[in-house]
């Protein structure tokens, strides 16, 4: 048995590899997507007063910090029986938005876009941002540009470029002023321009690599999104689950996801594999992020976004391709910005009335002590990479005694493993691959934009180190689980 290595995964955010195993005819027996980092925001936010983890859980990734605030703090809403004012709700909702902005950008344009604008077999020291800068430095503008209005949008309304601050149990701690909002408004308009000249550029590259589209990564799933009557939908709502046809599955409020939702462990893997819990496992895979969502609604309700949102169904139907993620992302992050000048120009957006109390005192946590009393709160948003849970449990004084977390990334893993292992069996014959071929199997990874730091955590409160010892030759002589 011999094995193909790919380690790291580039242009990702965390620390994942890829084996292939080979048989002694060459032919790819089994191969896997490892994710080798754990991180346990779970286990740290036990014992913690529950209004603080909105400012917690933000540093589980600098990236998808704001998702995290967002989330954490509509969980937080659900421990106390707060329903935050409709203003606290739309800035939060634009706070969000802003995340989209940046992360869509981001993603796309740097980490993404390199294999379509440069090429799966360009050189790698040129197969990146600055291959991308050199060669269309004008593209590379408008990414810095566009990503640019996220952050600020997250520095305004969240208060902070990274990690925001402004949303607490009940609402938000700070207004949005007049004066911010005609500052902020014509810089989020810009980027409308922005986002249509991104997309002159990209979407001629999916039928330039619609070989690349069509074979990479092939896998039939379910899908899961939040929606709200349909309509395309990132802050509130009931989550829909369809079969890999369109059909429905399941509808239910995001409270009650632990009755639609389990998750399973894989010895290859720190990352827990989510699956519908009423299918069982493999067979209840599903998927979440822009793919999922666009082939989840009916509508989005933005000019700009729902022309193109026609077309991409037109073309693509129940999309199942993972490179079509991409084609997804750039759709919503012209909602993003279409969907944040709505928010923008809504006067109740500068309201003043952010936030609600609680009607009763908490228990002093020596009273908690001896009670049996249990809070619990389950909030739930579309984050950029797909549908994000938080879901705290706390004593009579707010203290957390459990949290779970249930991240986009840990329900795209199974499909992300099992496209890696399909397209390694269809293109990889012998030990000798092309760099060209190893990037392929990367591009299926990266087409998910997964998010590694948010989503491996602690199981059943221990880490599950596995230590490897190899002697001079590289045989493996001990495996310990420690």
């Amino acid at each position: 048995m011999k094995q193909i290595e790919i380690s790291p995964v580039s242009r990702i955010e965390g620390h994942a590899k890829i084996t292939v195993q080979l048989d002694d005819a060459g032919n790819v027996s089994d191969a896997h997507f490892h994710v080798m980092e754990i991180r346990g925001f779970e286990k740290f936010l036990e014992g913690a007063a529950v209004e603080e983890a909105p400012r917690i859980t933000p540093r589980i990734c600098g990236v998808c910090q704001t998702a995290h605030h967002i989330v954490s703090a509509k969980a937080t809403d659900a421990v106390f029986g707060l329903q935050p004012p409709e203003t606290a709700q739309k800035l939060r909702e634009l706070t969000l938005l802003g995340q989209y902005i940046h992360s869509h950008a981001l993603h796309f344009y740097f980490l993404g876009a390199p294999d379509l604008v440069m090429g799966p077999d360009s050189d790698p020291a040129e197969r990146n941002v600055v291959g991308i800068i050199k060669k269309n430095p004008d593209l590379a503008k408008m990414a810095i540009k566009t990503r640019k209005i996220g952050q600020e949008i997250t520095s305004v309304v969240g208060g902070k470029p990274i990690h925001p601050v402004t949303s607490i149990p009940g609402g938000q701690s700070k207004t949005l002023s007049i004066a911010e909002r005609d500052t902020l408004l014509p810089k989020v308009k810009e980027g409308i321009g922005l986002v249509e000249a991104g997309l002159e550029v990209a979407k001629p590259l999916f039928e330039q690599y619609a070989d690349a589209v069509e074979t990479l990564g092939p896998i039939e799933t379910s899908f899961g999104a939040i929606t709200k009557g349909g309509a395309l939908e990132f802050y509130d709502g009931p989550m829909k689950m369809m079969d890999k046809n369109g059909s429905s599955i399941h509808e239910f409020d995001t409270a009650n996801y632990l009755d639609y939702i389990e998750e399973k462990v894989q010895p290859w893997s720190y990352m827990k594999f989510p699956f519908m819990k009423q299918v069982g496992f493999p067979e209840g895979n599903y998927r979440v992020g822009p793919l999922a969502r666009l082939n989840i609604v009916d509508s989005v309700p933005t000019e700009r976004a729902s022309e193109l949102y026609g077309e991409y169904k037109d073309k693509y139907g129940m999309a199942q391709n993972p490179l079509l993620y991409h084609y997804a992302r750039l759709i919503e992050l012209m909602y993003s910005v279409e969907k944040a000048v709505e928010l923008l120009e809504d006067d109740t957006i500068t309201g003043s009335d952010i936030k609600v109390g609680l009607n009763e005192p908490l228990m002093s946590i020596d009273d908690a002590k001896k009670s049996d009393v249990r809070m619990r709160g389950v909030g739930a948003i579309e984050a950029p990479r797909g549908t994000l849970f938080h879901d705290y449990e706390t004593d009579g004084a707010g203290i957390i005694q459990r949290a779970n977390l249930i991240v986009a990334t840990g329900q795209n893993n199974l499909s992300m493993d099992i496209g890696v292992r399909e397209t390694a069996k269809a293109m990889i014959q012998g030990e000798e691959i092309s760099e060209g071929l190893k990037n392929r199997l990367e591009m299926i990874i990266r087409a998910y934009d997964p998010c590694l730091s948010c989503a491996t955590h602690m199981i059943n409160g221990e880490s599950p180190l596995l230590v490897d010892i190899h002697d001079n030759d590289g045989i493996l002589v001990k495996r310990q689980m420690i």
